[in-house]
């Protein structure tokens, strides 16, 4: 068995240093949400040295909401959004640079809307088909781009909480967060394990990411990374970056 194990750095927080050892895929902040030149020279380096692979962190252009507030914009805005934060980053990390994974509210801006998702989609397989997507499992933003051919991961995530579509819950919502180290590495066994995840009502999802989350910017992120590890380790699941599936959606 193997999984990648992502998490957002290069956002300023102070943990980057430390969670890198413990992961496999690095989403770094390309001057959206966060990060600059120098952040993103620092952490394309600690990638480099750990042998993890690099991926551009795309998000709005919203410094003071972290990127976390949806800005409104044209299809054809977003894709420039995001074509140049992967290209920004690409600058620095060259032909290292693995992947791309939308941040915050972009990423759950293309997971509804379909014009800017396929705007993303057709910016991306024209400009870097090479680059793997990470994408929501399951997700419409994750389809159109497997239907693009470009290589997608389908992502699930270690601390933010399920609603009962499989949509990841508001992070003003109650269970939204999960903060408990030995909770969420019980829910990454279970992920690789047995391909589900329970719902914030409890009810179980069915969900086989190729890509766990885990956000560098939490209340504890290197505990909850180092549980997430030793029982990933302990179950004997390889913790490596993914080449992504191409082709059409999995089914069931």
């Amino acid at each position: 068995m193997t999984i990648d194990l992502n998490c957002d750095l290069g956002e300023g927080g102070v943990h980057d240093a430390t969670l890198m050892p413990l992961i496999s895929s690095a989403n770094i902040a390309c001057g959206g949400h966060a990060g600059d030149e120098t952040t993103m020279a620092a952490a394309v380096d600690l990638a480099r040295r750990h042998g993890v692979a690099i991926g551009a962190h795309p998000g709005y252009l919203d410094i003071a909401g972290f990127g976390r507030r949806e800005v409104p914009l044209t299809p054809e805005a977003t894709a420039d959004l995001v074509l140049q934060q992967v290209a920004a980053l690409a600058r620095i990390a060259g032909p290292r640079l693995h992947h791309v994974k939308l941040h915050g509210a972009l990423y759950a801006t293309v997971n509804r809307d379909l014009d800017r998702a396929a705007a993303v989609v057709a910016a991306l397989a024209d400009h870097w088909p090479r680059l793997a997507v990470y994408a929501l499992a399951g997700s419409p933003f994750a389809s159109l781009a497997r239907s693009a051919g470009l290589a997608v991961a389908a992502e699930a995530f270690l601390d933010r909480g399920y609603a009962v579509d499989g949509t990841l819950l508001p992070r003003s919502a109650p269970g939204a967060v999960i903060r408990d180290p030995l909770a969420a590495a019980a829910r990454a066994c279970r992920f690789v394990e047995a391909g589900l995840v329970a719902s914030v009502a409890g009810t179980d999802l069915a969900i086989r990411p190729d890509t766990l989350c885990l956000h560098g910017d939490g209340s504890d992120p290197v505990s909850l990374a180092r549980a997430v590890r030793n029982a990933l380790d302990d179950a004997g699941v390889a913790v490596r970056p993914p080449a992504g599936r191409r082709g059409p959606p999995d089914i069931g």
